[in-house]
């Protein structure tokens, strides 16, 4: 379970002065749920998700994930998490075993309990036909592959993906959409952040539109294309934005 409570981070600029990159945020994902976040670059998705997964710390409001507070209980929620961007990050000179083997150690599993959990994974996902492939030598759909399985080695209930499919090829990316869809199913909370329609659409349950440091709106897919007479969340997006855009020119001018 992740609930989010009027989130806020804020940044000092030398020439700016603040600037407000999550402006009050709130949202909740439950149990066996894809929540998609959807925004633009420069939204906010990114910095939400690093408060999230305890690199950052926010400027106020609070974030439980799993029971835990990212803030009190940073250690407890990183062992709680996983997280994957579209940076694999993979070493070249260690193979896909041995990637994964030590991603699981640093998450406290040894013996007979890590073997078990490694052919567990390797078979979801499988990848034992390259298990012994060093990095250097692997395609990027494999990398892909043992990106999502350092991810999950220590099969943890929350699960947050930053554009994991950005500048991959269809093929990849349907395998790694594929892998998210088996996650929910076995119940983990997921946040998928992406600014690709198409896979909001076959994979999310919820979605939040976000931009600019909020959330403009907040539902199921079709709750969200009824509620303002949308096809669908490709024109949603657009619309709500254009809206944004227009109430900040009206106050500009009104302030003006």
């Amino acid at each position: 379970m992740i609930e989010v409570e009027n989130l806020t981070k804020q940044f000092h600029d030398s020439k700016r002065g603040t600037v407000t990159a999550l402006g009050g945020v709130s949202f909740e994902v439950r149990p066996g749920e894809v929540f998609g976040l959807l925004g633009p670059n420069g939204a906010g998705k990114t910095t939400c998700l690093r408060i999230l997964s305890t690199v950052l710390r926010p400027t106020g409001g609070r974030a439980i994930l799993a029971g835990y507070d990212v803030v009190t209980h940073a250690q407890e929620v990183r062992s709680r998490i996983g997280f994957m961007s579209n940076n694999t990050g993979i070493y070249d000179r260690m193979s896909a075993w041995e990637m994964v083997e030590y991603f699981g150690r640093l998450y406290g599993l040894d013996g007979e309990k890590l073997d078990a959990r490694m052919d567990e994974v390797f078979t979801t996902l499988r990848m034992h036909d390259f298990r012994e492939m060093l990095g250097s030598k692997m395609s990027t759909g494999m990398k892909q592959k043992v990106s999502i399985a350092r991810t999950i080695i220590h099969d943890p209930p929350v699960l947050i993906f930053d554009e994991p499919t950005s500048g991959l090829d269809v093929l990849v990316a349907r395998n790694v959409l594929d892998a998210v869809a088996q996650l929910r199913d076995a119940g983990k909370s997921i946040i998928f952040s992406t600014h690709i329609m198409t896979e909001v659409e076959r994979l999310c349950d919820r979605v939040a539109v976000i931009y600019r440091g909020e959330i403009l709106d907040i539902g199921r897919r079709d709750e969200l294309c009824e509620r303002h007479g949308q096809d669908s969340i490709e024109e949603l997006f657009f619309s709500l934005i254009d809206q944004r855009e227009q109430q900040a020119s009206e106050q500009l001018a009104v302030s003006g």
